[in-house]
């Protein structure tokens, strides 16, 4: 893990794509996790909030599709 400062006008959405390129729902529940007070803040997080960013894949695997007929 490691630790970014926010921009000012990021939400943490735009956070993670910056850090990692993804902002799916398994990377935003870690870094929620990871950083407790974070919610404190507000939607859109000051400028120069220390964060921690979880170490994750750039971009999660591609679900294969389900069929009827599998």
């Amino acid at each position: 893990m490691r630790r970014v400062r926010s921009i000012a006008g990021d939400s943490v959405n735009l956070l993670l794509y910056r850090e990692l390129g993804r902002c799916d729902d398994a990377a935003e529940e870690t870094l929620w996790r990871l950083n407790p007070g974070l919610a404190e803040h507000g939607p859109v997080l000051p400028a120069g909030i220390w964060v921690i960013v979880p170490e994750m894949e750039a971009r999660p695997g591609a679900a294969r599709p389900v069929s009827a007929w599998d």
